[in-house]
């Protein structure tokens, strides 16, 4: 994504947008991730002890980093920064699974969670997910998020239960 994106705020809700996660902005989704997220949240596991330890650190980074092609890159994915009022709160990702498929992936700090800013950054996912050729985005998350769960639904997705607790969700383009 070239620009922002963003939603217009509704009463109560913060306003949320995206932006790319260049050098600065990763330096500050960094701090949002160790202060407000546990790494198991906000990134693929990384051998080594729990918590942000340095290795863990700096493979955030070169996660982030390593999506910076974008969908035509070997990782057929692309990272953003999730924003609540300009602030970085979290990140979201969309990774190609399909021909006109894409799966949403999201993590947001522990202070924004339950404050509506996961419903609001659905629709940008989507719509993102549309510019670039999709016609359905997916999601897997356990039966026992119950934040996921609902921004979800609130946000129209298919819920489909899946065996060992997962649920697998489908939201129409357009």
């Amino acid at each position: 994504m070239d620009r922002t994106a963003s939603v217009p705020p509704r009463p109560g809700i913060p306003a949320v947008d995206v932006v790319p996660v260049d050098e600065d902005v990763l330096a500050t989704l960094l701090g949002v991730a160790v202060a407000d997220a546990d790494p198991t949240d906000a990134m693929p596991p990384v051998e080594g002890p729990p918590g942000w330890t340095e290795t863990a650190r700096a493979a955030f980074a070169a996660h982030h980093r390593s999506r910076r092609p974008g969908l035509s890159g070997p990782h057929a994915e692309v990272t953003y920064a999730v924003r609540a009022d300009g602030a970085v709160v979290g990140s979201a990702r969309l990774h190609r699974v399909g021909p006109a498929r894409l799966e949403m992936g999201v993590w947001l700090g522990r202070p924004v969670r339950g404050q509506g800013v996961g419903t609001a950054l659905v629709p940008l996912l989507v719509a993102e997910a549309g510019r670039l050729g999709a016609t359905t985005v997916t999601a897997e998350t356990t039966a026992d998020n119950a934040g996921a769960l609902a921004m979800l639904r609130r946000n129209g997705a298919v819920l489909t239960e899946r065996p060992g607790g997962h649920v697998h969700a489908e939201l129409p383009v357009g």
